[in-house]
């Protein structure tokens, strides 16, 4: 069996597609991405942070509440909708430039309400949420399978895993099932790895 295509449950995740094309944001274009979210209108700008903050799915992230955001302890809390026939809640850090974004988009906020709304005042639809993503990606000139939101939620692992998270906090945060699946990210080059290979050259 081939490993590195094998679609079984225990590893159908891939930092790289069939045609070996990268399927994560590397580190340059997690910087260029925030850079142009910088620009966007204020909702926008939040929605395409909180993805790249948290690495949260889209449809997490669409469901978020003002209820979801602890400002001073600089939370969110995310339903996992992976885990069927469960009601299982994760709470990720983030840093406080987010939490303050999210929480002057919930300003005047008297009930539970969706932080992104549409002209109705209902939860924005995955197509618009795709869009603002795609946009942005755009933008910041990140073009190829990775830009998209899984692009990102595949750079926050990557990220974390390179910046010394342990995989089981990051299993907690990303809300794997197994620490199998968040063990792919350990397999991307790191920094040490890079110092160890600058002697070769």
């Amino acid at each position: 069996m081939n490993t590195i295509n094998d679609t079984s449950k225990t590893s159908h995740m891939r930092l790289y597609d069939r045609k070996n094309q990268r399927l994560y944001v590397n580190a340059s274009e997690r910087q260029r991405f925030v850079s142009v979210a910088d620009t966007q209108p204020a909702h926008i700008r939040a929605f395409c942070l909180t993805l790249l903050y948290t690495g949260c799915r889209i449809s997490e992230a669409r469901e978020l509440t003002n209820h979801s955001l602890q400002v001073e302890e600089q939370l969110l809390s995310v339903r996992s909708l992976k885990k069927r026939n469960q009601h299982h809640v994760r709470e990720i850090p983030i840093p406080t430039s987010l939490a303050q974004s999210l929480s002057d988009l919930t300003h005047g906020y008297t009930s539970n309400q969706c932080l992104w709304v549409n002209e109705m005042g209902g939860e924005i639809d995955r197509v618009t949420a795709y869009r603002w993503i795609k946009m942005v990606m755009r933008e910041a000139d990140i073009h190829g399978p990775q830009a998209c939101p899984k692009g990102l939620r595949h750079g926050y692992g990557i990220n974390a895993v390179r910046s010394g998270i342990q995989l089981n906090m990051l299993q907690k945060w990303m809300g794997h099932a197994s620490i199998k699946t968040t063990a792919i990210y350990a397999n991307a080059v790191g920094r040490e790895e890079m110092e160890l290979a600058r002697k070769m050259w």
